[in-house]
C-alpha cells in the first residue's frame, strides 16, 4: 500500500472515530456512576487514539506480508502528527 493511501485511511479513520465523541461523552455523562470516569475527554481521547491505532495495525495486518517492526513505527507516526487536531477537536 502506499504511503498516500495509508495516511488516506488513516485519516479517514480519525475522523470516523471523532465523529463518536459527542455519543462517546453524552454516554459518559449518563452512566457516570457505573463507568467511574474521572475525566470525560481525556477518557474519550484514549478511545479514539485506540481505534486510530488498532484499525491501522488491522490494515498493515490485512497487507500480503507481515508488518514490520518499521511499517508499524511509520503508521505511529502518522497517527501521532495528527494529535494536536484530535485533541484539538475533542476539547475544544
Amino acid at each position: 500500500m502506499s504511503e498516500d493511501a495509508l495516511e488516506a485511511i488513516i485519516l479517514q479513520t480519525i475522523n470516523g472515530a471523532i465523529a463518536t465523541v459527542p455519543g462517546y461523552l453524552e454516554e459518559i455523562k449518563q452512566n457516570k456512576e457505573t463507568l467511574k470516569v474521572e475525566n470525560a475527554q481525556e477518557f474519550v481521547y484514549g478511545v479514539v487514539m485506540g481505534m486510530a491505532l488498532g484499525m491501522s495495525g488491522a490494515i498493515l495486518s490485512a497487507q500480503d506480508k507481515p508488518p514490520t517492526n518499521e511499517d508499524q513505527m511509520r503508521v505511529r507516526d502518522m497517527i501521532y502528527k495528527h494529535i494536536p487536531d484530535i485533541r484539538e477537536r475533542i476539547f475544544n
